[in-house]
């Protein structure tokens, strides 16, 4: 990160973990919902049932949230700094699924899990911010 913006570096850690955070919760929330909550079988009325499941509208208003918070750190870091080091959350999401979801997951996706970790750690390293455009 670039050391000569202290603030931006704080603010840039924050909101990545709110990115992250929020991404992981809601998509658990979501899936716990479709999984566990009233049935989808195509038509409209299942649909509006599915919405309007705790657990489902739980996962989208944490899903909004990740979105809007998302939005702001892309005000500031680049897009080339913020995918790959908010990706951790595929990490996060493997582990609450296969911890809370009972989903059984293969050697080779575990291998993938950590070649994201890898790839994390590394662009963590980098500037947030390389394209000069003033940072709020």
């Amino acid at each position: 990160m670039n050391s000569s913006a202290p603030g931006l570096q704080a603010k840039t850690r924050l909101f990545t973990c709110i990115v992250v955070l929020t991404n992981v919760l809601g998509n658990f929330a979501l899936s716990w919902g479709m999984k566990h909550g009233a049935v989808m079988d195509g038509s409209a009325i299942s649909f509006v049932r599915v919405v309007f499941d705790p657990w489902v509208l739980v996962g989208i208003a944490i899903l909004a949230g990740w979105v809007l918070s998302r939005m702001a750190l892309l005000s500031w870091a680049d897009l080339s700094y913020v995918i790959p080091v908010t990706s951790v959350g595929f990490v996060l999401n493997a582990i609450m699924g296969y911890l809370f979801l009972n989903e059984q997951i293969s050697p080779m996706r575990w291998l993938g899990t950590l070649f994201i970790v890898g790839g994390t750690v590394l662009v963590g390293l980098t500037s947030v911010n390389t394209t000069g455009v003033p940072t709020k």
